[in-house]
């Protein structure tokens, strides 16, 4: 068994030394190393041999295995470099050209403008606040001055973590919030008054699936709190933030609107973009709906602890999801969510 070892050994160095391929060395691999190899035959082989016997093979037939497979990594590499240098030799080659390009990515449209708005309204002078997704029904309901018998605080509109059956009524009912709001009544608590802060997020309601109706979606809300604080002032904030999304001046008009956290209320529509005589978009009225505002409520001040008797202010919301069909021409709410790899596509960075 020595003799055979040795011999193996001798026969596996020649043949990777006069290997001149990638196939030859595979060959000799295969031909001593392999499952029915020359030298895997031999440990296999062991059991037959004195006990006394088999240390001392065994130990060589390992000996014998990593030298092969030692010269074969070393010849491999040699002759890796040799076709790496032949090929850069070659005529026509350029290393100095471009390799492949990489598929770029790019922001979820979404995403896009709302960086685009805080840009915006940080050159204002507001301030970004975020807050939690899974709200308190206090802070998503209660303090905003919405009654305990409005329909918007039923299973068939909210989106209720707490089952009706645990629901106490004091306001530690959990959520998943319907509307930024809450973030607004968080950021006044912690700041205090006065206040420029916009809340852009994901929110959620219990909505009939269709192009325009969706049960994640986004929004954008802003508040501001100071002394003297007036309807003139919220119409000018309306206005930029329509102009600087839609990259130009719209004509706007101010509806009565009923909100409970807000007194007056008031729904600001823009003359449709997309055409002069009504469309699909605007379904034929040439008008778009596309914020709620007024004036905050006093009892939302009060909740807050702000004075009510001292500030006033003014908040808004914007629908983000909506913003960004108007502005891209998307036909369907649905395929923000989709996940669709060909939708996200048409956004590049």
């Amino acid at each position: 068994m020595r003799e055979r070892l040795e011999e193996l050994r001798g026969e596996g160095l020649a043949a990777v030394e006069v290997a001149s391929t990638e196939d030859d060395l595979r060959e000799v691999e295969v031909g001593l190393l392999g499952r029915k190899g020359g030298i895997t035959a031999a440990l296999k082989a062991l059991g037959k041999l004195p006990p006394e016997e088999r240390p001392l093979i065994g130990q060589l037939a390992n000996e014998v295995k990593v030298a092969i497979q030692g010269a074969i990594d070393v010849k491999r590499s040699t002759l890796g470099q040799a076709a790496l240098s032949a090929e850069l030799s070659g005529e026509g080659f350029d290393a100095t050209l471009p390799g492949p390009a990489l598929p770029g990515g790019g922001q979820h449209p979404i995403q896009a403008i709302t960086r685009e708005l805080e840009d915006l309204f940080l050159s204002m002078g507001f301030r970004i606040a975020d807050g939690p997704e899974v709200e308190l029904e206090e802070n998503n309901f209660d303090a905003l001055n919405i009654p305990t018998d409005h329909p918007a605080r039923e299973s068939h509109d909210t989106i209720w973590i707490t089952p009706e059956s645990q629901r106490q009524g004091d306001g530690r009912g959990v959520v998943l919030r319907t509307h930024t709001s809450p973030v607004q009544v968080r950021a006044l608590r912690e700041y205090g008054a006065p206040l420029r802060v916009v809340a852009p997020g994901r929110v959620f309601r219990q909505e009939a699936l269709d192009a325009t109706h969706e049960h994640t979606f986004h929004q954008m809300e802003g508040l501001v709190v100071d002394k003297g604080v007036g309807v003139g002032h919220m119409l000018h904030a309306m206005n930029t933030l329509i102009e600087g999304v839609m990259g130009r001046k719209l004509e706007t008009r101010l509806r009565p609107g009923f909100f409970p956290f807000v007194e007056p209320g008031f729904e600001l529509d823009a003359r449709c973009p997309f055409c002069q005589d009504g469309c699909s978009v605007c379904k034929g009225s040439r008008w778009i709906e596309l914020m709620p505002g007024g004036l905050v409520h006093p009892h939302v001040l009060e909740s807050a602890g702000v004075d009510s008797s001292e500030y006033s202010g003014y908040a808004f919301g914007l629908g983000l999801s909506r913003i960004v069909m108007l502005r891209y021409g998307i036909d369907d709410i649905r395929w923000f969510m989709s996940g669709s790899l060909d939708f996200l596509r048409q956004f590049p960075a």
